[in-house]
């Protein structure tokens, strides 16, 4: 009998964006082929404490796993020869290879590169993008200065360090005017970014941001919707159908995108199949453009006029069965099933 690759699913992680990571890890898990894949599940905490979990699947999901005996604490090994994790067992020292490995880490410290560099550095097989592009597409500022050097319009913006005086910021906003978005730079699911009606909300907006990030952005507001693109591979990637969100006052903060109370999202999306196409070309050539790999999620506006505009690349999307990215390939034709087989096929060949 062929033996099995051996797959790393890591989930958890230290971001506000813990838990909607063990429910898209779950997922995954779940569905992968057992019959060509052994999953190995390294689980982090959100103090940054990382496990070997070899127990129940379903006590990802709740949080559970970190309180079963199947769970001991493990570390990529940077040796290269062994491209694997090291853990303890009954007081030696093992290792398990790794075929490759999927991060399944939303916002920083997992969707930003880091990780990626760690198994880039163990040599172990990242499915999804690598190093660089993960860095870049979670830094809205630099992945925006790229995409419009590639003549894809972006919404107009100023950034601000801590450094910078308060008041440089207050005057762009009454140039550009309101209502404009202040946003952290490198930050996933809207978190710490709010939408500014009125000039006495900007204080409180840009602290807000501070509290996640050092490098602050102020956007404009574009006039429209968002659509999203979700893909698959890179030299001839697969492209799901174009989603549609219809959010309330056109913004689809963190609450929504989990509760989707006030807002709902429609696949395939209401607009012409032609615009459909360029939302798809546009966002193949910025997947390719930011060096992406395995598998992202490209979200644009879609304005009145018809226009495109780029939003963000997210690198490591919500992967539950209910998430936008798989649904999007689904509408296409994929099973949730062979979503999960063509992206582990990716880097490995079974």
């Amino acid at each position: 009998m062929k033996e099995k690759k051996k797959i790393g699913v890591i989930f958890g992680g230290c971001s506000s964006e813990h838990e909607v990571s063990l429910k898209s890890a779950y997922s995954i898990i779940v569905h992968i082929n057992r019959e060509k894949y052994q999953p190995v599940l390294l689980g982090i905490t959100k103090d940054g404490k990382w496990y070997l979990y070899q127990g129940a699947p379903e006590r990802i999901q709740d949080g559970s796993w970190q309180a079963d005996k199947q769970c001991v604490p493990a570390v990529i090994s940077p040796d290269r020869a062994a491209s694997g994790v090291i853990f303890m067992e009954k007081g030696c020292l093992k290792t398990v290879h790794l075929d490759a490995a999927l991060p399944v880490l939303h916002g920083r410290a997992g969707e930003d590169g880091t990780v990626q560099g760690l198994l880039e550095l163990a040599g172990i097989p990242v499915i999804g993008c690598g190093t660089m592009a993960s860095a870049l597409c979670m830094d809205k500022d630099m992945s925006h200065r790229l995409v419009a050097s590639a003549d894809i319009r972006v919404p107009a913006s100023f950034v601000l360090t801590r450094s910078d005086e308060e008041d440089s910021a207050l005057s762009w906003a009454r140039k550009n005017g309101y209502p404009v978005f202040v946003k952290p730079a490198a930050e996933g699911s809207s978190i710490g970014i709010s939408k500014v009606y009125r000039e006495e909300e900007l204080d409180l907006a840009l602290r807000t941001a501070f509290q996640y990030d050092t490098k602050v952005i102020l956007e404009e507001t574009i006039d429209g919707f968002e659509v999203g693109c979700a893909i698959l591979g890179y030299e001839d990637p697969i492209i799901g159908d174009v989603d549609e969100i219809q959010a309330k006052d056109g913004f689809f903060d963190f609450k929504e995108k989990y509760t989707q109370e006030q807002s709902r999202v429609y696949v395939p999306a209401r607009i012409p199949k032609e615009t459909a196409r360029r939302v798809r070309d546009t966002a193949k050539r910025i997947y390719q453009l930011l060096g992406c790999k395995g598998f992202a999620r490209v979200d644009l506006f879609l304005t009145e006029g018809g226009e495109l505009v780029f939003n963000e690349v997210n690198t490591i999307p919500g992967f539950t069965v209910h998430s936008r990215y798989p649904n999007m390939l689904k509408s296409s034709g994929l099973s949730y099933e062979e979503i999960v087989e063509k992206l582990i096929e990716t880097e490995v060949s079974a």
